[in-house]
């Protein structure tokens, strides 16, 4: 990771605590022992024209993994990356033009496991200080590129927890013409609370998710 690079004072305290956490503190669901794809998550934060904001993609409806979900760019490792945070730029740029040379990468935070699609996911956390144009590169993969301000994540009124038919009840976020739920929202969820930025919010609440979508 490059070094010498100031970090806003807005978004220091996801820096101060990235280093710290533990696998648990984010997910309980851990990778395996063995098997599982390599696969890294960008969590680009940038300043937007309404302030700190954060990178999310929306799939499309018609791929085959989490058709129609927002989340953050990324994928599986490949061969030719280095590691996880090349991956991550990588799909960032195919998903979104992203210049991955403006991305200052300021911490990665321990692997996950994502059962439905059977990839272990590392998060991997950036500062966008030099900005590039994003939209949508291919229709067929990605919906909408949107860039979500912090402080309508934050917003207590945005938040809701939701059940899902399979049995999942989970936090989500209703921001930006999406509804951020699942792996997304959870990582995220659980990142602004370590971080210390979360404001209280009712999580008792629960709605059926079909009934939002």
């Amino acid at each position: 990771m490059s070094t010498g690079v100031t970090l806003p004072s807005w978004l220091q305290p996801v820096a101060d605590v990235a280093g710290s956490i533990r696998p648990e503190q984010l997910s309980r669901f851990l990778p395996p022992d063995e098997g599982g794809r390599e696969s890294a998550v960008l969590l680009l934060f940038g300043e937007g024209p309404d302030g700190p904001d954060l990178l999310l993609i929306e799939r499309a409806s018609t791929v085959s993994s989490h058709a129609g979900q927002p989340a953050f760019p990324g994928g599986a490792v490949d061969d030719t990356d280095a590691d996880v945070v090349a991956a991550a730029l990588r799909e960032a740029h195919e998903e979104t033009g992203l210049d991955p040379v403006g991305v200052h990468v300021f911490a990665t935070l321990p692997a996950l496991w994502l059962p439905p699609s059977g990839f272990v996911v590392t998060p991997v956390l950036g500062w966008w200080r030099e900005e590039s144009p994003v939209g949508v590169v291919d229709p067929g993969e990605i919906a909408a590129v949107i860039r979500v301000p912090l402080a309508e994540l934050l917003d207590p009124a945005n938040r809701v927890s939701v059940s899902h038919p399979s049995g999942f009840v989970g936090p989500a976020f209703d921001v930006g013409g999406l509804l951020v739920w699942g792996f997304t929202a959870g990582l995220l969820s659980r990142l602004l609370a370590l971080a210390g930025l979360e404001r209280p919010w009712d999580a008792s609440v629960t709605r059926p998710l079909p009934d939002l979508l």
